[in-house]
């Protein structure tokens, strides 16, 4: 699946967003000092967990442990501007697409000082002018763990679909 990622503006939708913290390790970048490329997957993944969790459902407990898995289906990332040894940082992920069979991401690293609060609903907001330095759309499906076949989060766990579906950013 291809699609286009856009900057999101001032006017963000109501879609919820969850801000997961990064900060940038020595082992976790390359010879010119900053984040190895692949390493922003790994935050990525610690990211969806995190967003999982605060829709009140365990990755642990409702998905592994029931015999499911959720591997990366497929990864339009794009790299604007480099994080460094020290820099604090964090993920925001949101859901971009929920389809019976699969689920995009949207998963963008800023710096941390781009956070600006929260609103009202408690809701992170990004300071004005805020910029991703990294932008990606991730596709995740849920497979059976024995047999890796593709399962629906429609039936598998409607509680999911559905709930994915009200904080979905496309319809």
């Amino acid at each position: 699946m291809t699609a286009e990622i856009e900057n999101e503006s001032a006017e963000a939708s109501e879609t919820m967003h969850v801000h997961t913290p990064i900060t940038v390790r020595y082992g976790e970048t390359d010879m010119m000092g900053v984040v190895y490329h692949a390493n922003y997957l790994l935050y990525f993944e610690d990211a969806r967990i995190d967003f999982l969790e605060a829709v009140g459902f365990s990755y642990n407990e409702r998905i592994e442990q029931q015999g499911y898995m959720s591997p990366i289906h497929d990864v339009e990332i794009h790299y604007r501007s480099p994080l460094r040894y020290g820099e604090a940082a964090f993920v925001r992920t949101s859901v971009a697409k929920s389809l019976p069979m699969r689920t995009v991401y949207r998963q963008q690293v800023f710096r941390a000082d781009d956070a600006a609060g929260t609103d009202e609903a408690g809701e992170p907001l990004l300071r004005e002018g805020a910029t991703p330095l990294v932008d990606a759309l991730v596709t995740l499906c849920v497979v059976e763990r024995d047999t890796f076949r593709p399962v629906s989060l429609k039936r598998t766990f409607p509680d999911l679909y559905a709930r994915y579906n009200e904080l979905a950013e496309e319809a």
